[in-house]
């Protein structure tokens, strides 16, 4: 078998960093194979005691030695480096669509199965394999479920085990799921932590630096700095414009729509959610086509009247597009909560109470934020009911779960609903107690002392 006397750049970094030793046993074995003696290997340029010292681990050869010897076993370079055939690598990439493949159609415990034959295969040399495996691997255990076992694989990623744009990846999907977990000061940190680094590796002008900007953006969103957080958004929106990236520009529109939204300015936001929507539609990403597809919903049901059949057209079409995408069970669990609110705010309150109890079980546990909405609509469809102490009740424990986790916006949210609700039912001493709360949540303090003024 003819091989190339020269070393290409990956093999000549891999000669660099092997271990001598394994790589003389790795020669030995491959002469063995062949079955020649030292003597046989050895010829011009290559003594018998040269031979011998390589097989010991006392020498590492140079890159033309190393070839020299490769050809004259018949072997690629790879195999006693320890690295990959290229047509060896063209497989694994290929494995590795297929695994994206099953992820985007909704089939996370067959991408797992194919991952993980993927790293077993993958030696630890090959690193930009390794760490697109490990990520995706990421990837299929958040799909099922399985947050904890998500978070310490791209934990690890971020920490350093990843570079590049794996990193970055990886970090957009570190951020987001503590976030989901209501761990927001993680969220923000990690995101924060790689942002950081983006300029001294020259990615910061990439799609994946605008996805993370907006995942830091709705971190503190959700911890209730929503100037900060709009401000990261507008910001975003310009890199994302000068990118020119329908990717970029659909995720920067879409986190401004949100936080549009969460201000009461809910046609604005319905209009910027349109917007990134028709530009994810001239992609393939499934998931977020479905997530964005689902904010556009629910916006809509924000709306003053709500427009309860368009939304209800997006949130089912959305609920099917995630049911064959990489959807994570929380995002499926949100959308059904957006479907129970559709029924409830069009008079369907059992419809409404039997999807409610589904998104708390699926909740339950692991994501605080999903479960105290979740209890908010439960409070509202009690009070539908004229159960004004279990509605009351419902709307406090959704408090305390969004106050256990520093979601203060939210928090305060849900003190005015509580605050309104007992007012429209008479009790006055209550109604204040929970608007004192709701503005406690948003930073007010009274005043009791007042400077001195100064005499004039």
């Amino acid at each position: 078998m003819p091989h190339n006397e020269r070393m290409d750049a990956q093999q000549a970094e891999l000669l660099k960093r092997i271990d001598p030793a394994e790589l003389g046993g790795r020669l030995r074995a491959a002469r063995v194979a062949k079955g020649l003696t030292q003597s046989q290997l050895a010829g011009p340029g290559l003594s018998v005691g040269y031979v011998s010292r390589m097989e010991s681990g006392d020498r590492r050869p140079s890159g033309k030695v190393l070839a020299e010897l490769a050809s004259r076993l018949g072997v690629p370079p790879e195999q006693l480096l320890g690295g990959m055939a290229p047509r060896e690598v063209d497989e694994i990439r290929l494995a590795l669509d297929y695994v994206e493949l099953s992820l985007e159609s909704g089939e996370p415990q067959e991408a797992e199965t194919r991952v993980r034959e993927v790293l077993e295969r993958v030696p630890a040399a090959e690193d930009d394999l390794a760490e697109r495996a490990r990520y995706l691997h990421a990837r299929a255990l958040e799909a099922q479920g399985r947050t904890d076992d998500a978070i310490l694989e791209l934990e690890e990623l971020v920490a350093g085990r990843a570079t590049g744009l794996t990193r970055v990846k990886a970090g957009i999907a570190l951020s987001r799921v503590y976030r989901q977990c209501g761990d927001l000061g993680r969220a923000i940190d990690t995101g924060e932590q790689i942002l950081a680094h983006l300029e001294e590796t020259g990615l910061a002008s990439c799609d994946e630096a605008v996805q993370l900007a907006v995942t830091v953006a709705a971190g503190y969103f959700e911890r209730g700095d929503s100037d900060h957080a709009v401000r990261i958004c507008r910001t975003a929106i310009v890199k994302a414009e000068a990118l020119g990236s329908p990717t970029a520009r659909a995720s920067a529109y879409w986190n401004a729509s949100v936080m549009q939204a969460e201000r009461g300015q809910v046609r604005e936001a319905v209009s910027l959610a349109e917007q990134a929507l028709s530009l994810l539609g001239e992609g393939r990403e499934s998931r977020n086509l479905a997530r964005l597809r689902a904010q556009l919903g629910r916006m809509q049901l924000s709306l003053d009247p709500p427009e309860l059949a368009a939304a209800r057209e997006n949130l089912e079409l959305a609920m099917q597009q995630l049911a064959w995408s990489s959807a994570t069970p929380a995002e499926l669990a949100l959308t059904e909560l957006d479907l129970a609110r559709a029924d409830f705010l069009a008079g369907d309150l059992a419809s409404a109470r039997v999807l409610i109890a589904k998104v708390q079980a699926a909740s339950e546990g692991h994501a605080p934020i999903l479960a105290a909405e979740a209890k908010a609509l439960e409070g509202q469809v009690l009070a539908a009911e004229g159960d004004t102490a279990a509605a009351a009740a419902a709307y406090q424990q959704s408090v305390h779960l969004l106050t256990a986790i520093g979601a203060d916006r939210g928090a305060a949210q849900l003190w005015f609903d509580l605050a309104a609700l007992l007012e429209a039912v008479g009790q006055g001493d209550e109604a204040r107690e929970a608007y004192r709360r709701a503005a406690s949540s948003t930073g007010l303090r009274a005043r009791t002392s007042r400077p001195a003024r100064a005499l004039v």
